[in-house]
């Protein structure tokens, strides 16, 4: 792992990958959180499904005034610019990074993306009893307490990835 990179979290609103509807960042640079950011989004397509209002809590009405995605992301581009992305299973937050960037035809810029995910399963492999976020997490001394605000899982990745580092 690195010292320095934007740990990054999204929530979806319904099965299509662009449907963000809620990001959390966190900002380490040289093994030092600088900076957090969290905001709702409206997602696009704007409906949401049972099954992901279960698990995150945010629902329709939770973002029906909120701003669309290229608006949010302007706000986080400057705060990662140079930075990896890191991701508890990249292949789920990366894909939703891409997907809404070809939702609203804005380029995407190739960020680096790192997962703690496969390197938890590298370093630690049968010594947890799965390699969910709150597991690895918990492992690495981080007790994620609001599971699936994208904030707080943001937060929890930064913390694997931290820890991970000084192995």
């Amino acid at each position: 792992m690195v010292e320095s990179f934007a740990a990054i979290d999204f929530e979806t609103a319904n099965e299509c990958l662009s449907s963000v509807c809620s990001v959390g960042v966190v900002v380490v640079r040289n093994g030092i959180i600088e900076e957090k950011y969290y905001s709702l989004i409206q997602p696009e397509p704007n409906y949401y499904n049972y099954r992901n209002v279960m698990v995150h809590g945010i629902n329709q009405e939770d973002t029906e005034n909120e701003r669309v995605f290229p608006y949010v992301w302007r706000e986080i581009e400057p705060i990662i610019e140079g930075l990896p992305l890191i991701a508890h299973n990249k292949r789920f937050d990366e894909g939703c990074l891409k997907s809404v960037f070809r939702t609203y035809c804005m380029d995407y810029p190739e960020y680096q993306f790192l997962c703690t995910l496969s390197a938890s399963r590298k370093v630690f492999g049968k010594e947890l009893p799965n390699h969910k976020l709150s597991t690895v997490s918990r492992h690495c001394g981080f007790y994620l307490q609001n599971h699936h605000n994208a904030l707080s899982d943001a937060e929890a990745c930064a913390a694997i990835a931290l820890k991970l580092k000084k192995l």
